[in-house]
C-alpha cells in the first residue's frame, strides 16, 4: 500500500458551539487526485484551511507529508497546489504574472 501524503482521522473544527468539520477521515496517496464535494456549509472550505495550514485543528491527527500542518505550516504549504472555486486572476498582470503570484 503507498504511503499517505495527506493522512486525516476523526479531523475536527469548531468555532465555538459550532462544529464545522464534524470528524472526517480521509487519506491521499501518490499520484492520486482528491477533491472534496458538497453542499456550502458542509466545511470543505475549513477542511482546506487545515490542510492548507492556515487554520488549525480543533481536534483529530492530521498530517501532510509526514508533518504536523501546526508545526511546519510553510514548508507544507511551500509543496501545496490549490485550485480556487472563483477566478481570481489580476487583470492588470499577465498569464505569466498571474501564475507567479
Amino acid at each position: 500500500m503507498s504511503k499517505s501524503l495527506i493522512h486525516a482521522r476523526g479531523l475536527t473544527k469548531k468555532f465555538g458551539d459550532f462544529t464545522a468539520v464534524n470528524g472526517i477521515d480521509f487519506d491521499v496517496v501518490k499520484g492520486e487526485s482528491f477533491g472534496l464535494l458538497g453542499p456550502n456549509g458542509a466545511g470543505k472550505s475549513t477542511a482546506m484551511r487545515m490542510i492548507g495550514a492556515t487554520s488549525q485543528r480543533t481536534s483529530g491527527d492530521l498530517t501532510i507529508l509526514d508533518k504536523d500542518p501546526e508545526l511546519f505550516g510553510p514548508q507544507i504549504r511551500a509543496h501545496l497546489g490549490v485550485v480556487p472555486q472563483q477566478d481570481n486572476l489580476d487583470n492588470h498582470l499577465s498569464v505569466t504574472e498571474n501564475l507567479y503570484i
